[in-house]
């Protein structure tokens, strides 16, 4: 593994232990050549999988770029760490394991929608606001209003 620091080739691994959700596992690695510590993440990927945009591009499948995605719907709001990884986790599981390897990116959106819905209903209006493409006030409100009478329901 190349150090992030000195981009030396040969690291050493100082501990590895599985993440809380058992789907990484974690490693502390230090650099032989300037001794500098670092954390590395290894997962299982079961497949590529590629994204199929709405004007038909095509771009890899990105985790990190959905974490981030998830992340910044969550900020600032009462969720763990270990319950954002968790949802992130699962919608890469249940893409991997639905046998297309072409994803339209509209299915990521739902899925990270319908998590987000169980998780934190503010999370989930700021999510929708970008994913459905609000563009004035009215939409927030007629959205968060559908989602207000879910509550009730």
């Amino acid at each position: 593994m190349r150090c992030p620091f000195c981009t030396h080739e040969d690291s050493q691994v100082k501990d590895s232990r599985p993440t809380e959700d058992g789907n990484a596992i974690r490693r502390r690695r230090q650099c032989e050549a300037c001794g500098a510590r670092f954390t590395t993440f290894e997962r299982i990927q079961l497949r590529d999988l590629t994204i199929v945009k709405s004007e038909e591009r095509r771009e890899p499948f990105e985790r990190d770029k959905l974490m981030r995605s998830v992340a910044i719907a969550c900020r600032k709001r009462p969720i763990a760490a270990a319950a954002i990884e968790k949802l992130v986790s699962g919608i890469q599981r249940q893409l991997e394991t639905q046998g297309d390897s072409e994803i339209p990116a509209q299915r990521i959106g739902e899925m990270v929608m319908e998590g987000l819905k169980g998780l934190d209903s503010v999370a989930y209006i700021r999510f929708a606001s970008v994913y459905k493409d609000f563009r004035e006030a009215r939409d927030f409100e007629e959205f968060a209003g559908s989602v207000h009478e879910v509550g009730k329901g």
